[in-house]
């Protein structure tokens, strides 16, 4: 399939700008853990307005739409992240930048991205660079994003294994730091909505409608295969 113009893209994080919240929803718990949806709150953590930022410098023209799963502070549940995901397929998302990963695998979460992976829909989650699997970006299907200083803003990196690959892009690393700009977010998360870009890119042109052959056509892009390997003293 090839779009007239951007495809839909979601993003599952704290929120964005007030102009950018038309249309979003809040999840939240109540005291029984059950999860309700609302209207958003203005961005309290600032991490969703960031991940915005990167999203839209890349794609100037795109209108996320926000799943607001974090209040002020970088804690949600599976659950939560879960009710997110199943409304954004219901909004016709048709690509969805979860920068973010939660330590268990845990059967409310790994349904829904089953259900969204079923629809249709493309999902690129963050993988940190140290410690163990973090979920969703583990699951089968979900495109795992790191953050690698190797690449400028346009590039990508592949590593992980040939079952896993974790995709490495920009995370606005010090070693990439535009000249002049104040410091800011990094790793994977960042990475994650850069990588987010480049695959609502490569479906607006035709390329990668399901998580294989987007994996395939996001291969066909890679600058550098394997982690960087410094030398002593380097």
């Amino acid at each position: 399939m090839v779009f007239d113009m951007l495809p839909p893209v979601g993003i599952v994080d704290s929120g964005g700008p007030s102009a950018t919240l038309v249309g979003a929803r809040r999840f939240f718990s109540d005291e029984d853990g059950a999860v309700h949806m609302g209207p958003p709150h203005p961005d309290r953590l600032g991490h969703g307005t960031q991940v915005d930022a990167i999203l839209r410098r890349g794609l100037p023209k795109l209108v996320p739409l926000h799943a607001q799963i974090f209040d002020d502070r970088p804690v949600t549940s599976p659950a939560r992240v879960a009710a997110a995901l199943d409304w954004l397929v219901g909004e016709g998302a048709r690509v969805v930048c979860l920068s973010l990963g939660l330590p268990h695998d845990r059967a409310v979460l790994r349904e829904a991205v089953e259900r969204a992976l079923g629809a249709g829909v493309l999902l690129v989650a963050a993988f940190p660079a140290q410690g163990g699997p973090c979920f969703p970006a583990a699951y089968p299907g979900v495109i795992a994003a790191t953050g690698d200083a190797r690449c400028a803003f346009d590039d990508i990196t592949l590593l992980g294994t040939e079952a896993q690959p974790i995709f490495g892009a920009w995370c606005a690393s010090p070693e990439r730091a535009v000249s002049g700009a104040p410091p800011g977010p990094g790793g994977a998360s960042i990475a994650c909505a850069r990588l987010t870009a480049h695959v609502a890119v490569l479906l607006r042109d035709g390329l990668g409608a399901d998580p294989l052959n987007m994996t395939d056509a996001l291969r066909a892009r890679v600058l550098h295969r394997g982690r960087e390997v410094r030398r002593a003293g380097v």
